[in-house]
């Protein structure tokens, strides 16, 4: 069915329910950001495939919602069907609920899965349009109805995720979730998203693309606890360790009755943002509403993870390198390369790497006015063909057994223009001043922001997305609860703490000429001033001398330029062989 079919599919079914509107999350009932091909409901409904964004549909209005980060996308795959973007200025909002409000009479009935949507969100909704006299009917499945070809879930299999990389042994995992558990005389906690449980039990899976994760609920209770998931992909590893540590695994979809059963006078934290409406219902418990507690230990990496994390980084900049090195000698002999060709590229000197599981995100190759689509990712039939002129931003990372990289680049092709330059330069300055940042115990995220913006701001510039995000060890790319956003969002109002690695990413986007992003991953350290903490850049990779205009820099980002050269050289030059290392070497000069 084309898109236009199946709206008018998905209306017939809510007329024969009596339903005036439906909304249609990015989202799966473990609330993740990438999904199982599974949950891709928003995406099938609508054609639009950013990772972020939500459908409201009425008999007479199909509308997007999406941030700024997908305005170019959304644009281009809407515009061959019914459905209207809404542009979000805050990401974090739900102008689609007001849109309803706004739209729907007295006594409509809005429905959504109570599966798709936290508890929280759902509260949300139904006090705004409870005020508008409109009832939210949320034990609707109606995409299920009409989606005829559902792709099934995943059997990969499960594998343990050895202690020799995690740094941490299971049990001392569990061990430390009940320490937490016990301040709230908690008789249990449970677990609902995939990258949580994934750590709390020590597995990784390949149900997810890029996220190394299995689809499961987990449940830790004082003296054992409980996975649901679908035992067959389980290896026998993965069952002794779980027998050894007193893990009952149960059928995925036993939850239900499982959180049926629990003793009335028991308590259990729930994670209410991250829980779904239908689960939350579930529940037989005392519900203590508190944040989950593997979300906030496994944002604080471990002294084996942190080495792991520094070596990490070496072999994907080598990977980079050659990469690099292969683009521009393609693009001197007069060879045909486009920005999937260089995707694929990066990919497969990635897997030539020890420990590669698979990239952590599909590959954003953006070339000259491609690079202004913040989240753009080429496809065979679209993509642009790359020639020696313009700019092209790469932003890419990989998953190993051993770490989680995203590094973005962005390079010249051609002499660049002075508005180029200056952009660049610009970002860079930001980049560099979060990367130097000395900062008091207790500081957020949205603090830390302004810096890598100050020098954009002062020419009246601007980029419309936060400036990091947190990033998982061998695990989903995107981290909560850590980043540096410009609003009090979880990334922007969470303490930043020894151990987190966070993304540094400022950017500028000129729409239809070009785009501008660096990026680096940077980890948070105790100072060397008492009470204060600083940042070490692990990210190993040079930038680009010809964007650079050096009468903008002063002398101590200079400085920091050339040390941070002269480090990349080090780390990742023992990786190279012949004309590459020579290669490599030019770029790591200085500046």
């Amino acid at each position: 069915m084309t898109v236009n079919q199946k709206l008018s599919a998905l209306r017939k079914t809510m007329a024969a329910h009596h339903i005036d509107a439906i909304i249609i999350p990015s989202s799966d009932p473990h609330q993740s950001e990438y999904l199982a091909a599974h949950w891709q409901e928003r995406s099938w409904v609508s054609g639009f495939t950013g990772s972020a964004g939500l459908v409201a549909i009425t008999q007479n209005h199909a509308g997007l919602w999406t941030d700024s980060r997908y305005f170019l996308q959304a644009e281009m795959e809407l515009k061959e069907n019914e459905f209207i973007l809404h542009k979000m200025t805050n990401q974090f909002a739900s102008p689609y609920v007001e849109f309803l409000a706004a739209q729907l009479p007295m006594g409509a009935t809005v429905a959504i899965n109570g599966f798709m949507f936290s508890k929280s969100a759902v509260d949300g909704m139904k006090r705004e349009f409870s005020e508008k006299g409109i009832s939210l009917e949320y034990k609707k499945d109606l995409i299920s109805e009409i989606w005829s070809d559902r792709p099934a879930l995943s059997d990969a299999p499960i594998l343990y995720h050895e202690d020799k990389y995690s740094g941490k042994a299971l049990i001392d995992k569990l061990e430390a979730i009940r320490a937490k558990m016990l301040e709230y005389n908690a008789a249990y906690h449970l677990i609902t998203t995939l990258d949580d449980i994934a750590w709390s039990f020590n597995i990784r899976g390949k149900d997810v693309e890029y996220n190394p994760v299995a689809i499961a609920y987990g449940i830790i209770a004082v003296s054992d606890a409980h996975i649901f998931v679908d035992e067959s992909k389980l290896s026998d590893f993965v069952k002794k360790q779980f027998s050894k540590n007193k893990i009952h695994v149960h059928g995925y979809n036993e939850i239900i009755s499982f959180l049926n059963q629990l003793n009335e006078k028991s308590s259990i934290i729930v994670d209410t943002n991250l829980c779904s409406q239908s689960l939350y219902e579930a529940i037989n418990a005392k519900i203590i509403s508190e944040a989950s507690i593997p979300k906030t230990l496994k944002a604080i990496k471990n002294e084996i993870e942190i080495n792991h994390i520094r070596s990490v980084m070496k072999k994907d900049g080598a990977a980079l390198a050659n990469t690099f090195f292969w683009l521009e000698q393609s693009l001197q002999s007069g060879n045909d390369i486009n920005e999937v060709d260089v995707a694929k590229k990066l990919a497969e000197n990635r897997s030539q790497q020890k420990f590669y599981q698979g990239e952590s995100f599909g590959a954003i190759v953006g070339y000259k006015d491609n690079g202004a689509i913040i989240h753009y990712h080429p496809e065979p039939k679209t993509c642009k063909k790359i020639k020696p002129e313009g700019i092209l931003l790469v932003d890419s990372g990989g998953q190993y057994c051993d770490g989680t990289t995203d590094i973005t680049r962005t390079f010249a092709l051609s002499t660049p223009t002075d508005e180029q330059k200056k952009a660049y330069t610009l970002i860079l300055k930001g980049m560099i001043a979060l990367s130097m940042a000395t900062f008091p115990e207790g500081t957020v995220g949205v603090q830390l922001d302004t810096l890598a913006r100050q020098f954009l701001w002062e020419e009246g510039m601007n980029y419309g997305h936060g400036t990091g995000h947190g990033v998982g060890f061998y695990l989903n790319v995107h981290e909560p609860p850590q980043g540096f956003a410009p609003t009090i969002s979880e990334r922007g109002r969470t303490v930043h703490l020894p151990g987190m690695l966070t993304s540094n990413e400022p950017g500028y986007y000129k729409e239809g000429e070009f785009g501008m992003r660096i990026e680096n991953l940077i980890l948070t350290i105790n100072s060397d001033k008492k009470g204060f903490l600083a940042h070490e850049t692990v990210t190993l990779y040079p930038f680009d001398h010809i964007l650079i205009d050096k009468s903008r820099l002063t002398k101590a980002e200079v400085s920091w330029i050339n040390a941070y050269h002269k480090k990349c050289y080090a780390g990742i030059s023992p990786f190279l062989k012949g004309d590459i290392k020579t290669w490599f070497k030019e770029k790591c000069n200085k500046v």
